[in-house]
């Protein structure tokens, strides 16, 4: 009998010490109004995760989703004001901005994914040049301030994120069910292997006859495609876009695929670690709340420090590994 992997058991276990601390240190943090709270404002970074783990499986990074979900909101929102005018107040104008922001961000990633493949530039470089560009552009669109939705689209615009069966919200319900999807394709798809062996090794990928640029190009537009999935959920929420949104969402992103299992330097996925990686992060984030004991405002750092580790024992299991 095998002994249990400790490594891809810990980030379940650590879920399941989270709920009990949380529990423990505050009664209100099991309330279904609670719940579903952290539920819904995980699928954000989930659904992004979801295609980071896709990308830093094949051995890439994305260091732009923050900014380019800034930006994509913003595009959405001036779409669907641009709209109200000649097609009026109804479900038709939000369709335009459901559908901007996402062929928005499937051009994004394309153009991420391009710029890796083709020209040749390093994922680090491409995505931190892409990230400064989509920053600036909300800004410049914004004037420096708030870009806001009209307030009668706004109200019709709501129930998309607040809305759902019973208590389980369409944030929720979508993350779940491209969850479920995406573990699907990693585990048992030609897409999901071929992403696995180009992450193993790219070279030994070519020889195998594995269009690698193709299978890269394909992950960096997955992920924008899920980036866009989580603006036009995000956009109801508070109807406005600036600088400032979906700041430090690459670093969440990020930081739960490597605590999900997930290797930083690729080779091998998994999006059911992900998913616990995103509870993780959202439940240390509520628990601090909710039980004062942390400033907020150093919830990046405590993240920051969560990636440390966690490619430390990535780091310590290869070093295992190779003995």
């Amino acid at each position: 009998m095998s002994k249990p992997d400790l490594h891809t058991l810990g980030p379940l276990v650590a879920l399941i010490a989270l709920i009990v601390l949380g529990a423990l240190l505050n009664p209100a943090f099991l309330a279904p109004g609670n719940i579903t709270n952290v539920l819904a404002r995980s699928a954000f970074i989930g659904l992004i995760a979801v295609g980071m783990t896709f990308v830093i499986t094949a051995g890439g990074l994305d260091l732009s989703v923050g900014s380019m979900a800034a930006f994509l909101a913003g595009i959405a929102i001036i779409a669907m004001n641009a709209a109200l005018p000649g097609m009026g107040e109804n479900w038709g104008t939000i369709l335009v901005g459901m559908g901007v922001a996402v062929l928005g961000g499937l051009v994004a990633g394309y153009l991420n994914g391009a710029l890796i493949t083709k020209a040749r530039i390093e994922p680090f470089i491409v995505t931190l040049g892409t990230m400064g560009i989509f920053r600036s552009l909300v800004t410049w669109l914004a004037d420096g301030g708030t870009l806001s939705l009209d307030y009668g689209l706004r109200t019709l615009y709501r129930p998309v994120y607040y809305g759902g069966i019973g208590w389980i919200t369409w944030p929720i319900i979508t993350f779940a069910l491209v969850a479920f999807a995406g573990e699907w394709i990693m585990q048992h798809s030609r897409f999901g292997r071929h992403v696995e062996a180009i992450g193993s090794n790219d070279r030994v990928a070519r020889y195998s006859a594995i269009d690698v640029n193709r299978i890269r190009l394909m992950t960096y537009m997955l992920l924008g495609l899920l980036v866009g999935v989580a603006t036009v959920l995000y956009v109801p929420r508070l109807g406005s876009a600036s600088g400032s949104t979906g700041v430090l969402w690459e670093l969440e992103a990020i930081a739960a695929v490597i605590i999900g299992g997930t290797a930083l330097k690729g080779g091998t996925g998994r999006v059911w670690g992900t998913v616990v990686g995103v509870l993780i992060l959202s439940l240390i984030d509520n628990i601090l709340n909710l039980a004062d004991l942390v400033s907020p405002y150093l919830n990046g750092a405590i993240q920051g420090v969560i990636i440390v580790l966690a490619v430390i024992l990535q780091r310590e299991k290869r070093t295992a590994e190779e003995r």
